[in-house]
C-alpha cells in the first residue's frame, strides 16, 4: 500500500552551509570590521553573539537570509529573544525544530482526515504516516499540505509504492 511521511525539521548540512555562507559575508562587510561577532553551532540551536543589539539583529538577517537561499524553512527555527548584558554584549539562542510537535501532528491528521479521501494517517514519533490505496490521494494530501499555513515547515520523504 503506497504510503508517505510528512515530517517537520531542518537538513543539517544546508543549515551548516548557510553558516559559512553567513560567515564570509560578515567577514567581508565594511560595517563589520573591527567588530567582535561569533556564530556558534551547538546540538539543535545556534547562538549569535555581537557587540550590541543593532549587530545582533544585522547577523540574524544576513543568516536567515542565508537559510532561506538554502532552501530551510524559516518557520522550523524559532528566535529567542535577544539577551543584552550589562556591558552592552547581545546575545541571541535560535532553536532549531526537529519533528513535529503532538498538537500540530494531531491538527494535520485532522486536516487530512477533513479532505474526505480514503487515505489514513496517523502519528508515528514525530512524523505523519499517511497511507492510501491510490497514489493520486497521496499526491492530494501533499499538494493539500503545501497550500495550507501550518505552524511548521513539512517535508515529505519515504514515498512508497
Amino acid at each position: 500500500m503506497p504510503s508517505f511521511d510528512a515530517a517537520a525539521g531542518v537538513d543539517l548540512a544546508e543549515v551548516r552551509n548557510a553558516l559559512n555562507q553567513a560567515r564570509r559575508e560578515i567577514g567581508s562587510r565594511f560595517d563589520f570590521r573591527n567588530v567582535a561577532w561569533e556564530i556558534v553551532e551547538e546540538k539543535d540551536q545556534l547562538v549569535i553573539s555581537a557587540q550590541d543589539e543593532f549587530k545582533l539583529r544585522a547577523i540574524y538577517d544576513i543568516l536567515a537570509a542565508k537559510l532561506a537561499g538554502r532552501a530551510v524553512s524559516l518557520k522550523n527555527i524559532d528566535p529567542q529573544p535577544a539577551e543584552i548584558s550589562s556591558v552592552g554584549r547581545a546575545r541571541q539562542v535560535i532553536k532549531l525544530k526537529q519533528g513535529l510537535d503532538t498538537p500540530v501532528a494531531k491538527d494535520i491528521v485532522a486536516r487530512i482526515k477533513g479532505l474526505g479521501l480514503k487515505v489514513q494517517a496517523q502519528i508515528m514519533d514525530a512524523k505523519v504516516r499517511v497511507t492510501g490505496k491510490k497514489r493520486d490521494d497521496l499526491q492530494a494530501v501533499i499538494a493539500f499540505l503545501r497550500k495550507e499555513d501550518l505552524p511548521v515547515g513539512l517535508d515529505y520523504e519515504n514515498f512508497r509504492e
